[in-house]
C-alpha cells in the first residue's frame, strides 16, 4: 500500500488529524499497563530490529549524517528506552506514599503533538511515540519536511503493532506535506506539544498556548582536569564529538586542556588516526567561514563528514579523519568556533588553573548553549562539584563521551531520551531529560495522615 492510500499518512487536514486522535486516545485510555507495554515494547524492538534499514533510510532522505553510526544510535536508542520503560507503571495506580497517606493515580494528557526535527529523524519520533503510548495519549508527528517519507515510514509500521494488539485506528499518525502553518495550528490544537527542533520553533510551541516541552540550543564545553588519563578521555572525546558526523546537540564542541599537557594532548588525537590538527592560521580561517557564515552556523556544513568538510574550505581532509580538530583564540566572543558546531569540527584552547577553564566554559555557554550540557575530565571531586555549581547547565557528564551519555545510557543516571531539557537558561520548562514522566497526569488522593501530632504555634515558629 502506499502512503497516499494508507489512512495513517493521508493529506487530512489538522482537525481531522486531532479528531481522530481524539477517538483512538479515547478508547485506548481504558487499556491496562500490559497491553500498553506491550505496544511500547514493539515500537523499540522494530526500530531496534531495521536499525540498518532506518538508518540508510534517514541519511538517503536527509542528506546527513552516518549510516553506520545511525545504525548504532537506532539500536542503542532503542535498547536503553525501553529497558528504562519497561519496569514503570504508567497505568492506574502507579504508588503510594505511605508516609504522606497519597495515593498516586497517572491519566493521560490527550493527544500530544511531536514536533520532530531533520537531524533525528528516527530515534526521535520513536522515543516520543514511545513515551506518549507509554503513558495512554495518541500521538501526532510533524516532521521536518526534509525527513517526511521517514516519518510516514515510522507511523506505518507503528500503527501495524498497534493494530496487533488491538489498539485503535489513529492513535499514531503524522501531518502530511507539513509546513509552519500546519505545525503551528497542530500544537494549538493538541493537549501537550514536544518540539525537538530549532529555536523558533520551540519558542512557537511555547507560544501556542498548550503545556510544551521544548529543547534549547546545545554547545558542549569540555574540561579536561589534571588527574586524568588523558589517552583514555581524548578517545572519549573523540567518539562523542565525531558520533553522527557531529549532528547530536549534545556532542562535544570546545576543548580546554592544561596548559603543560596541551601539546601532548593536542598529539594523542593526532594519535588515534581519527583527527585531523592544522594549526596553520589560514586553513583555520577557511574552514571557520565553511562552519559559519557571518556568524551564523552554515546549514550545508550540517551532519556532513569532516572530509567533505575540508573539501567544502578547499583543504584535503583525508576520508579517513572522522572529526577536525582546531586551536582556537579564546573562549566566550574572542572566537566564533566557541559557538555550536552541528558537524565534526571541535576547537581547543588552554588553560593555566582550574578555575580559568571553569569561567572560560561558562562564557562559551553564555554565548551559545546555556542550559544544555558541559563535560568534565576529572577525579576531583572538588572541581566536579565547582563544576556543578558554577556552570548555568542541566546536566555536568563526567568521565564520558558526551553525545552517548548525556541522553541517558546504561551505565549513568539521566533519563534515556532523545531530548533534553535547558531549563530556564535554555527557554525550557524542564531542566531535566524528557521522560514518560512528563507526559502524564498525577491524581493525588490524600487521606489523614494517621497517628499526626499537629505542632503548636510555639513550635511552628521556635
Amino acid at each position: 500500500m502506499s502512503t497516499k492510500e494508507s489512512p495513517t499518512v493521508n493529506d487530512l487536514s489538522i482537525q481531522e488529524l486531532v479528531r481522530k486522535a481524539r477517538n483512538a486516545q479515547t478508547k485506548y485510555e481504558s487499556f491496562r499497563q500490559e497491553q500498553v507495554d506491550a505496544i511500547v515494547r514493539d515500537i523499540g524492538k522494530f526500530v531496534f530490529d531495521n536499525a540498518e534499514k532506518l538508518a540508510r533510510m534517514a541519511v538517503d532522505e536527509t542528506n546527513m549524517g552516518s549510516v553506520e553510526d545511525k545504525i548504532l544510535k537506532n539500536k542503542g536508542k532503542a535498547r536503553v528506552i525501553w529497558n528504562n520503560l519497561k519496569d514503570k507503571k504508567s497505568r492506574g495506580v502507579i504508588g503510594e506514599d505511605a508516609e504522606a497517606s497519597l495515593m498516586l493515580v497517572a491519566k493521560p494528557m490527550g493527544v500530544v503533538a511531536a514536533v520532530t526535527p531533520v537531524t533525528n529523524p528516527i530515534v526521535t519520533p520513536m522515543c516520543n511515540g514511545m513515551f506518549a503510548l507509554k503513558t495512554g495519549n495518541a500521538v501526532i508527528f510533524a516532521p521536518h519536511p526534509k525527513a517526511q517519507k521517514c516519518a510516514e515510514h515510522l507511523v506505518l509500521e507503528f500503527m501495524k503493532i498497534v493494530k496487533s494488539h488491538g489498539g485503535p485506528d489513529g492513535l499514531v499518525q503524522v501531518v502530511n506535506e507539513g509546513s509552519v502553518e500546519k505545525t503551528q495550528e497542530l500544537m494549538q490544537s493538541v493537549d501537550v506539544v514536544v518540539a525537538t527542533g530549532g529555536d523558533a520553533m520551540v519558542k512557537s510551541a511555547y507560544s501556542s498556548g498548550k503545556p510544551s516541552y521544548g529543547v534549547g540550543a546545545g554547545n558542549v564545553p569540555v574540561i579536561m582536569d589534571r588527574d586524568i588519563d588523558l589517552k583514555d578521555a581524548v578517545e572519549k572525546i573523540v567518539a562523542g564529538a565525531s558520533f553522527d558526523h557531529g549532528i547530536i546537540c549534545s556532542h562535544e564542541q570546545f576543548i580546554f586542556a592544561p596548559a603543560e599537557n596541551y601539546d601532548e594532548t593536542v598529539q594523542l588525537f593526532i594519535n588515534t588516526g581519527k583527527v585531523w590538527f592544522t594549526d596553520d592560521e589560514k586553513q583555520i580561517q577557511k574552514l571557520r567561514e565553511v562552519v559559519f557564515q557571518d556568524g551564523h552556523l552554515n546549514k550545508d556544513a550540517v551532519g556532513v563528514s569532516a572530509s567533505e568538510i575540508g573539501k567544502m574550505a578547499g583543504i584535503d581532509v583525508p576520508e579517513s579523519a572522522r572529526l577536525i580538530l582546531l586551536p582556537a583564540d579564546g573562549s566566550g566572543t574572542e572566537d566564533v568556533l566557541a559557538k555550536e558546531k552541528l558537524c565534526p569540527v571541535i576547537a581547543i584552547v588552554s588553560y593555566a588553573i582550574f578555575d580559568d577553564a571553569v569561567a572560560m566554559a561558562k562564557a562559551n555557554l553564555l554565548v551559545e548553549g546555556a542550559g544544555h550540557s558541559a563535560v568534565l575530565h576529572s577525579n576531583n571531586d572538588n572541581h566536579i562539584q565547582k563544576a556543578g555549581l558554577e556552570l548555568p547547565i542541566s546536566r555536568l557528564v563526567i568521565n564520558q563521551a558526551s553525545s552517548l551519555s548525556a541522553g541517558g545510557s546504561l551505565t549513568n543516571g539521566f533519563a534515556p531520551t532523545t531530548t533534553l531539557g535547558c531549563g530556564s537558561w535554555g527557554g525550557n520548562s524542564i531542566s531535566e531529560n524528557l521522560d514518560y514522566k512528563h507526559l502524564m497526569n498525577v491524581s493525588r488522593i490524600g487521606k489523614i495522615i494517621p497517628d499526626k501530632t499537629v505542632p503548636t504555634d510555639e513550635e511552628i515558629w521556635a
